[in-house]
């Protein structure tokens, strides 16, 4: 009794850990955008943020890192983590939260084709259907007559679709490199959006212009949250199979519809709703993939 006990808790905990980790993704785009209120752009408040979080967490998980000897595969984690996060923080800074996360959701579609080059996994007919569901979701949803080819219509929402790309990539690299801790790969994503965002900061068409007094306690508090959602989904991962995970994951979009509506005053047309419905579907329908060879053993 005891043991189930334990394992209920067990479960139950990293259930709330996920519901956590999606609902601070639903939101996180607001205080970027408080940010940006003040002056400091989507790119310099992620490198800030993220950089407080890496600070934050390598005193705290030292002893972990001590142990362990970085790889080549690491630093592409890194920097495929790094692009990934920072495209997420712009594209839904500058463009509409839903349509952005919509298409950051076609990371199915990706993982299924990145998984066949990179992993050697042949593509399935299940994943044949995800590929299908996905781009037919993703067509229904940006198909607009008079604009020709179903394509994002803006700078934000091709972001998105190139974040949900490297999103995948990144997921499918971190599964070819097992053997690295788990400690090792976050600390890893946090270096990563460091460095890319100082990469892309040169680039940015206004003047840098770092944040006030408030600004700087948002951005201590931000770090703190990015730090401690990473560990609350660590953790939910590693007790939580696939399929109910990315069920869960995606409460993420639950929150950010309602945030988006409240906070930003952005609504979908029922072609949106169908199309993103497709794509939901496609994800719901890839995390059940994922779960059918550990269920068969």
């Amino acid at each position: 009794m005891q043991i189930i006990s334990v394992s209920a808790k067990k479960n139950t905990v990293a259930i709330v850990s996920l519901l956590a980790g999606a609902t601070v993704w639903g939101l996180i785009w607001h205080p970027y955008r408080v940010l940006e209120g003040m002056a400091v752009s989507a790119a310099l408040g992620a490198t800030l943020t993220y950089l407080v979080a890496f600070a934050l967490g390598f005193p705290l998980l030292r002893s972990r890192l001590a142990s362990s000897r970085p790889a080549g595969m690491l630093i592409l984690i890194g920097l495929v983590s790094g692009g990934c996060n920072l495209g997420y923080v712009l594209a839904t800074v500058h463009g509409e939260v839903m349509r952005v996360l919509l298409l950051f959701y076609l990371a199915p579609l990706w993982t299924v084709l990145l998984a066949r080059l990179l992993l050697g996994e042949k593509v399935s007919l299940a994943g044949t259907a995800v590929i299908v569901l996905s781009l037919s979701g993703a067509v229904v949803m940006l198909w607009q007559p008079r604009l020709g080819l179903p394509l994002p219509q803006s700078g934000a929402e091709w972001l998105g679709l190139a974040a949900g790309f490297l999103f995948a990539l990144a997921n499918v690299l971190i599964r070819k490199a097992h053997e690295l801790p788990i400690e090792l790969k976050s600390m890893a994503v946090f270096a990563g959006v460091v460095i890319v965002g100082g990469l892309v900061l040169p680039f940015e068409p206004a003047p840098m212009a770092f944040p006030p007094a408030e600004g700087w306690l948002l951005v201590g508090l931000l770090g703190l949250v990015l730090l401690a959602t990473n560990l609350f989904v660590q953790y939910g991962l590693t007790h939580t199979p696939a399929n109910r995970a990315i069920v869960i994951f995606l409460f993420e979009l639950v929150v950010a519809a309602l945030s988006a509506w409240l906070l930003a005053g952005e609504t979908m047309t029922p072609q949106e709703w169908v199309g993103g419905a497709m794509i939901v579907a496609a994800s719901l329908f890839s995390g059940r993939i994922e779960e059918r060879p550990a269920d068969a053993a």
